[in-house]
């Protein structure tokens, strides 16, 4: 039987509203903006992506990834024979950068694959990469707490735990002076028995997050990790947090190639690393990030941008056939007033539902 080429790839812009404002030490948003492709092949089967914008940590934009994707991505995949391998390696190598728009096209061409083969997309995964035990129906995820007041921030969390969320993501970061008090007020509010994270996105100086770190084991906090305390760049700052606390210390905006685990591994910089597709390109390479930290002792964690259900899906089917060391960050399309497509999948509390429809299980775009 002949293998499909790609006969089209097809793009267009995506808004979604956000129930509640999410705010960060580095941004501020209302809505999740993305561009959509969908990845057709000449039998006419469809595989769905998405490039999220994220200004501030990947520095694409809906401009810059749509003109990639109608441009030399397109070029690349357009006439040329579906096959996974070939088509996913074809994307990697077209464009310098460029990886929100790199994650699109590799998520639809694996949703493409899945769907193809009958499988869902958490299925084809596993079998992509040898895994022989099915794949879980959800997937539990953290929920995140955007910046706020000491006051503000422990009525949220009373409000998660309420929604059915036993483990809180605090956004910290933005004044090292208070960030103290701002975990504590959230501790006393949900007590001993939820699990607790911090994400600095950089915010802090390496000193500044030995002590707000240091201060919190001192008062018992009971902080489960710490997410990027310092900025990306600073990977000498980032080993130094590392070696003076206790509490482990999570890379994030620090890793988006293999050549930053690299460097990662070699300084020692963090106990554990975050994969997100739209730093890293796609499920491709997230796969091989996730398979060289686990070889090399490091924990293990996908987390997401500001994403719809699109793109956190794919990041929850990851974390389903593969696994991780630490209970994923994939809260972020749950701040949607509501799902855009007809399809995929869907939150339940803490759960993330997976479609048992082929690939992601997405049909269409509502509006």
């Amino acid at each position: 039987m002949n293998t499909p080429t790609v006969a089209e790839v097809r793009t267009r812009r995506l808004s979604v509203p956000l129930h509640t404002p999410f705010v960060t030490a580095l941004r501020s948003t209302t809505t999740v903006e993305a561009v959509l492709v969908e990845v057709v092949d000449s039998d006419g089967a469809v595989g769905w992506g998405e490039a999220p914008q994220v200004w501030q940590v990947t520095g694409d934009s809906l401009a810059g990834s749509q003109a990639c994707l109608e441009g030399p991505l397109r070029d690349a995949l357009v006439g040329r024979p579906a096959d996974l391998s070939e088509s996913t390696a074809l994307v990697q190598r077209a464009v310098v950068a460029n990886r929100s728009a790199k994650m699109a096209a590799d998520v639809a061409l694996h949703d493409l694959a899945a769907r193809r083969s009958g499988l869902t997309l958490a299925q084809h995964l596993a079998a992509h990469v040898g895994v022989t035990a099915l794949p879980p129906a959800y997937v539990r995820t953290d929920v995140t707490l955007a910046a706020g007041s000491p006051a503000e921030l422990a009525s949220a969390a009373t409000a998660r735990v309420d929604d059915g969320f036993d483990t809180l993501k605090l956004k910290v970061g933005t004044d090292a002076t208070t960030d103290v008090a701002r975990v504590l007020a959230v501790r006393a509010a949900v007590g001993p028995g939820v699990g607790l994270r911090l994400d600095a996105n950089q915010g802090w100086d390496a000193f500044e997050a030995v002590r707000v770190i240091g201060a919190l084991e001192a008062a018992g906090a009971d902080v489960e990790l710490v997410e990027q305390p310092v900025p990306a760049h600073d990977l000498i700052g980032l080993a130094y947090v590392t070696a003076h606390v206790e509490t482990p210390v999570m890379a994030d905006e620090s890793l988006f190639t293999l050549e930053d685990l690299v460097e990662v591994i070699r300084l020692d910089a963090a106990d554990l690393v975050n994969v997100k597709l739209a730093k890293c390109g796609g499920l491709t390479p997230a796969l091989e990030l996730l398979r060289v930290a686990h070889l090399h002792g490091f924990g293990t964690f996908v987390g997401s941008m500001m994403e719809s259900h699109l793109g956190v899906g794919a990041a929850a089917a990851l974390v389903a056939a593969v696994g991780t060391t630490s209970l994923p960050d994939l809260d972020a399309a749950w701040w949607s007033v509501a799902s855009p497509y007809a399809g995929g999948p869907s939150y339940d509390g803490d759960r993330l539902v997976l479609s048992d429809r082929p690939g992601l299980g997405i049909e269409g775009v509502l509006s």
